[in-house]
């Protein structure tokens, strides 16, 4: 027994004097244990993953933001999608080097609006446990939409004075977003520079015609674009189109006559009939923009009184909005070409009831593309309105470039 209890005293002194050495190293009078980290309990996962916006969050606006972290460890993967439109689309982004966040790619831009996003994320925590995380959140649906009617068609092939044109169903505010929203580019390129008609149209054009072959891209990227307060776009899209040949026809109404010339070179001349006296054909560079076979012609339709109905006129050209056509003319006497102008400001090409193929109208349309310019000029009348048809031409170039909104 008493051999026993020295040992057991030497046990006890041995470890008083290591705690009395602990105390002496720590240079105050109270030890300071010994502290041993222990894997402690786990975090949940929506600590150990921390996304925004919230898991089930409603309403999220285009601005986000969008982001995913850990307090600790490190991101092994995100996976980011968004559905919209039925459509599933990754969402590109990038894992911080320190792995402690992740975030989309800059080029990702916004959030879609009307769009739902899912989240699923895997992390490794200090202590080398693996976590998961799944969320997802739907982002704002706006109750308005704006899109815009373009001119020309997707794959056509247009003159060299074609204008792009765009028509807003709703007012745009926001005019500088919305014309960053829409580029024009071309091969071989060319400056393209925007216009603003009010707040409901915007036309691009070069500061000359098209060269002929010229390929052009019209990228719209206006869907999510605010144009107006609680108004967005809805359209995401690329259209092309190719510039034929050159044709710019020169209509001289007090000499009657039309010089139609195909890449500079004199093709043919005409006799017409343009505007009477009092019911003169505007002057300036106009376009063709629309093209039928046949074509009622109803003067009430454009401000006139009931002089006139022809619910077949042929072979008729579009050159303005409000209502300027170059067109077939069956009912005038063949000597009226050339010798007296007659109309109500359009300008009139002989032609046969139906429309005749070897008839001055019919050479005419069948060598017609949308997109060539017809100006008029020694008319007693103003230049038409820039924004009548697609009349851009008759700007400078100065003053077409202060109608842009980025410029």
């Amino acid at each position: 027994m008493r051999y026993v209890k020295r040992r057991a005293w030497a046990g006890l002194a041995a470890v008083v004097a290591w705690a009395g050495l602990l105390a002496g190293c720590s240079g105050s009078g109270e030890a300071p244990g010994i502290a041993v980290e222990l894997p402690g309990k786990p975090r949940s996962p929506d600590e150990a993953i921390r996304v925004t916006p919230d898991d089930g969050a409603r309403g999220v606006p285009a601005g986000g933001p969008l982001t995913v972290s850990v307090p600790e460890g490190r991101l092994e993967r995100v996976t980011v999608t968004k559905v919209e439109d039925a459509q599933e689309e990754r969402v590109p982004g990038t894992i911080a080097p320190d792995g402690l966040s992740w975030s989309p790619d800059p080029a990702a831009g916004k959030l879609a609006l009307a769009a739902k996003y899912t989240v699923d994320a895997v992390a490794v925590d200090g202590h080398d446990r693996r976590q998961a995380r799944h969320t997802s959140f739907t982002t704002y649906v706006p109750e308005e939409r704006f899109i815009g009617y373009f001119k020309p068609e997707n794959r056509s092939t247009v003159g060299t004075g074609m204008i792009v044109s765009f028509s807003f169903n709703r007012s745009i505010e926001n005019r500088a977003e919305v014309e960053r929203a829409i580029t024009v580019t071309s091969v071989p390129p060319v400056e393209v520079v925007g216009h603003w008609f009010g707040d409901e149209r915007l036309d691009f054009r070069p500061r000359q015609y098209w060269k002929p072959g010229t390929e052009v891209t019209v990228a719209m990227r206006l869907r999510d674009v605010q144009g107006a307060k609680g108004s967005y776009g809805i359209q995401s899209k690329t259209v092309r189109f190719t510039v034929g040949r050159s044709q710019v026809s020169t209509v001289d109404a007090e000499e009657k006559t039309m010089v139609v010339r195909r890449e500079g070179r004199v093709l043919a001349t005409l006799p017409v009939s343009a505007g009477a006296p009092g019911r003169t054909t505007y002057n300036g560079k106009m376009v063709a923009m629309e093209m039928f076979d046949v074509t009622r012609m109803n003067g009430r339709t454009v401000g006139f009184g009931g002089e006139y109905d022809i619910p077949d006129v042929p072979h008729a050209i579009r050159l303005t909005t409000s209502g300027t056509f170059l067109h077939g003319n069956y009912w005038a006497s063949p000597d009226t070409f050339g010798s007296v102008n007659t109309s109500h400001g359009c300008v009139g090409l002989r032609d046969d009831k139906g429309g005749g193929s070897d008839t001055p109208a019919g050479w005419f349309f069948d060598r017609t593309l949308v997109g060539d310019v017809v100006e008029v000029v020694n008319s007693e009348d103003k230049t038409v309105a820039p924004d009548n048809g697609l009349g851009g031409w008759n700007l400078s170039w100065a003053d077409w470039v202060a109608g842009s909104a980025v410029t």
